[in-house]
């Protein structure tokens, strides 16, 4: 009896595998980031967006893009710049962003479209020896920005390179505007070094106007920083960024600290500082924060 149930079971067991051979194996779930299959206008299902990656909160930004179909709200709600200033010919300087937002929709599996609003900002300059003055408030320049992934948007592998171009143009108030447009190029990096830490570096360039000179100069700004994570609601990024300008030719350095809350899938809340580690160097407090939809 028993060597006849282990014939039977025997044959079942090769008539399922020719049958499995004659029309072939069953075909792979669709790819959630083939762009042939989702774009803007056929959004990516919301149980199959890959895990929130925002740009902020620090200087290096993300090689990952936003699932096509999707927006991405990504805000400061409160940030204070200060720069100190030489005392002689570039009096201290304080600004302001209320609400400085940026505004993303994904396009495809790999690129992604932005666009920033400075929605509110006060800026104030203190001359050596005097009160702060020249006073200005209102809308600073708008940007857009086209963000596309090369390498390692769908987080498979350990390495993500991108590429972002931005187009900054003059619709802000007064001394708050730079008074002509501003061109830019970021090439962000990320490696996965293990399931805790991440890897970024980032090489920025930017063609920027002087509005005081009534000239425009180069300004690069490499930056590297690691990501830590605690879980899956608490995060702390530990970044350097180094920026160099033609016009001043000295270098800055900034030891940036943000902690982050991950409060869900699609939300997360950001604070941080930007120290400088050298004269002239602007430090930076804010909060903020990513929401997608």
């Amino acid at each position: 009896m028993k060597l006849l149930l282990s014939a039977l079971a025997t044959a079942v067991f090769c008539c399922l595998l020719g049958t499995a051979a004659a029309h072939g194996q069953a075909p792979a779930p669709p790819n959630p980031y083939d762009s042939a299959r989702f774009s803007w206008r056929k959004p990516v299902p919301r149980a199959r967006l890959r895990p929130l990656r925002p740009d902020r909160p620090g200087v290096t930004e993300s090689p990952f893009t936003v699932d096509a179909g999707h927006f991405q709200l990504e805000m400061d709600g409160l940030r204070l710049l200060q720069e100190p200033g030489d005392g002689a010919d570039a009096p201290a300087q304080r600004t302001w962003h209320l609400a400085y937002t940026t505004l993303k929709l994904g396009l495809s599996r790999r690129t992604d479209l932005q666009l920033e609003l400075p929605v509110f900002a006060a800026q104030a300059q203190r001359p050596a020896g005097a009160d702060w003055q020249d006073r200005t408030r209102g809308f600073g320049d708008l940007t857009l920005r086209l963000k596309h992934n090369f390498l390692g948007d769908d987080q498979q592998g350990p390495l993500a390179l991108a590429a972002i171009g931005y187009l900054r143009l003059p619709t802000g108030t007064g001394a708050l505007s730079d008074q002509r447009p501003e061109y830019g190029l970021l090439l962000p990096a990320n490696v996965e070094l293990n399931d805790v830490y991440n890897l970024e570096a980032q090489l920025e360039a930017d063609l920027n106007y002087d509005p005081e000179a009534g000239r425009r100069y180069v300004r690069l700004v490499p930056s590297v920083a690691l990501d830590r994570s605690f879980g899956p609601r608490l995060g702390l990024l530990l970044e350097g960024a180094f920026p160099w300008d033609t016009a001043q030719r000295r270098w800055q350095a900034q030891l940036n600290v943000a902690p982050t809350f991950n409060l869900g899938e699609n939300l997360q809340f950001d604070i941080g500082t930007h120290l400088a580690l050298n004269g002239r160097t602007e430090r930076e407090y804010f909060a903020g924060f990513t929401l997608r939809r």
